[in-house]
């Protein structure tokens, strides 16, 4: 603590402050309450306040700082909880912990898990997948954990405004814009997969699939209308749904492998053995070569089953206190991936082999249950009636996929026009605080779904898809490296890390190894194009444009506003960071009174999930 004294502009001393080593708030004459934010060399509502090094002495305009100010300055008003928006321009703050957790953990649970894993198991073989998955793995859980750090300091509103703030505004505009273009193109093509999926039992011809398109995108439109905390609700009842079905399928799948099926086949390591653990990617690319490529390919299909994982960064400008929802969330976000994915594909491997003829049919199938190597370990166990649950639960995991990537693309353009890199009036909000001209924008993409009604422009669509899926890999590599330079400048300007709220494991050595193997894996996304006896010049052209498209936005923008890579010592790590310690200390109270109330209350659904349920999610 020091002390300082504030000067008024003819000299004078006006009254002495005390200000914390980390700058970040004022006491008057000695007292614990906070009085204001001190922003160095920032302007702000209480007006300009020039912090000097090596001096004791602050200059502070005392003329911008009116009569009104100290009335406003109370726990409710806006003008407390200075944001740096104007009245309908605000998110609402209505997502509890339960909601982000379960989120969290549904958000990476999708059909890239359900049906993708039947490629990798079919092109690689079952250590190969195990390894690849695993590894990827451990660069979402360094990713999400650099996200989790800056969300939880300061929670802004999307990857466009942390890369803004703390590296370079032409990385923001990069960033968001790369990210927009991909949950512009998710929503429409989720609809066409949950129209797919019910083929499973109606076929196309019987009823037009436009008519399920326009069902599940009523429906989507509607959560998302009424206010973040019942789309937060929808999304907390659809993940833990998710997570029950994935457990149910863990449990189911080691029974199968122990020989618990109708056959009574004990399959314990067979297929590792034969076909053998690792597969070549091709008669003409065999050997260790083809060994080598079908591994490699492997990754590019682990990394984007992961995608989406990083939900949590954008929900965590609508959570409550999110300095205590938020670490909760990515500290499940290693347990998931272990138990999600890592014992979920090991019993994978161990129940159907690489080279069975009905996991290569399947890899012909579209989206439906008949497309999951699920599937396949449950019919060759011999269970008749799970098929078509499993094509329930699929399609419960396409419409939760759906519901979020709608809620993300609003969430997108809204964050780009509260950072002035879009027009204004996608930050505009209603009083249930969603972005509603942002969500109309969102709605009017959703109807590319029905390019998918005629089987002759899916080919196309399916183009479109691939230009955008790199979109998710830039989004990756720009939290890493907007992680690096927040963490260099947390140094360099002498913040305290052990005053955190959450603080990333192992950094930043753990942001430089996954920004390496995620640049990586963004190069060889579709290397497999030049394996072939004819150059796929189609699918090279559609699944690398998204690179030049991101350094086109990124250096475009640089060469427009002459924008430059922000140095430590001036990185803003100030602004708007009072008001989330206040809300923090604001929740503290609350949950003491929570505490309290479990203890002499009822035992009812909040006392047995706060009790029980909220330790684990």
């Amino acid at each position: 603590m020091a002390r300082r004294k504030i000067n008024s502009g003819d000299g004078s001393d006006i009254e002495t402050y005390d200000i914390d080593t980390s700058n970040s708030f004022i006491a008057k004459n000695g007292s614990s309450t906070p009085s204001t934010t001190l922003n160095e060399k920032k302007d702000n509502k209480f007006g300009t306040m020039i912090l000097e090094k090596e001096s004791d002495v602050v200059n502070f305009d005392l003329e911008r700082n009116d009569s009104n100010t100290s009335s406003n300055l109370n726990d409710n008003s806006d003008d407390y909880n200075f944001d740096g928006k104007v009245a309908g321009e605000r998110l609402k703050k209505d997502l509890k912990a339960r909601h982000v957790s379960m989120i969290a953990i549904g958000g990476s649970l999708g059909t890239g898990l359900l049906i993708g894993t039947g490629t990798s198991l079919a092109t690689a073989g079952p250590v190969s997948m195990l390894i690849s998955y695993s590894f990827v793995g451990i660069l979402v859980f360094f990713t999400m954990s650099c996200l989790g750090e800056m969300a939880t300091y300061i929670p802004l509103d999307g990857f466009t405004s942390y890369a803004s703030r703390y590296c370079d505004p032409a990385l923001g505009f990069a960033v968001g814009y790369s990210y927009l273009i991909k949950y512009f193109i998710l929503p429409p093509n989720q609809l066409t997969a949950a129209a797919l999926v019910i083929q499973y039992w109606v076929d196309r011809d019987t009823v037009n699939p436009g008519v399920w398109i326009t069902i599940f995108l009523v429906v989507i439109v509607a959560i998302n209308t009424f206010g973040v905390k019942f789309f937060g609700e929808f999304e907390f009842w659809l993940s833990s749904f998710k997570v029950l079905v994935m457990l149910g399928l863990i449990i189911l799948l080691f029974v199968i492998m122990l020989g618990g099926g109708p056959s009574h086949d004990r399959l314990g390591f067979r297929y590792w053995k034969h076909p053998g653990a690792f597969k070549e990617y091709s008669e003409n690319i065999n050997g260790d070569t083809g060994r080598f490529v079908a591994f490699v390919s492997c990754f590019v299909y682990a990394l984007f089953c992961y995608l989406g994982i990083e939900l949590t960064g954008i929900v965590a400008a609508e959570a409550e206190n999110p300095r205590k929802n938020i670490p909760k969330a990515i500290k499940l976000t290693m347990y998931r991936i272990i138990i999600f994915y890592v014992i979920t594909i090991f019993l994978l491997g161990m129940c159907v082999a690489s080279n069975d003829p009905a996991l290569l049919e399947a890899k012909k199938k579209s989206t439906s249950a008949a497309a999951s190597p699920f599937v396949v370990a449950i019919q060759n166990s011999g269970i008749k009636v799970l098929p078509h649950i499993f094509n329930v639960c699929v399609l419960m995991f396409v419409f939760s996929a759906c519901n979020s990537d709608l809620y993300v693309a609003s969430r997108s353009l809204y964050s780009l026009a509260i950072d002035n890199k879009a027009p204004k009036i996608f930050a505009k909000t209603n009083r249930w605080g969603i972005p509603y001209y942002s969500l109309g924008v969102g709605v009017l993409f959703c109807m590319l779904a029905y390019m998918n009604v005629s089987s002759g422009s899916s080919k196309v669509f399916n183009y479109f898809v691939n230009v955008v899926s790199i979109c998710g890999v830039l989004s990756w590599i720009s939290i890493l490296i907007t992680y690096i330079c927040f963490d260099r400048a947390v140094k360099a300007q002498g913040i305290d890390k052990s005053t955190f709220a959450y603080v990333a494991p192992w950094q930043p050595y753990g942001a430089y190894f996954a920004l390496f193997f995620c640049c990586l894996l963004a190069l060889i996304k579709n290397f497999t194009v030049f394996l072939n006896h004819k150059f796929d010049h189609e699918n090279f052209i559609t699944g690398y444009i998204g690179l030049p498209i991101f350094f086109i936005c990124y250096f475009g923008f640089k060469w427009w506003k002459k924008t430059r890579i922000i140095p430590p010592l001036e990185v803003d790590l100030y602004t708007f960071k009072a008001a989330i310690d206040q809300e923090e200390e604001d929740g503290k109270i609350e949950d003491e009174k929570l505490q309290e109330r479990l203890k002499n209350g009822k035992k009812d659904w909040e006392w047995f999930y706060e009790t029980y349920l909220g330790k684990i999610f």
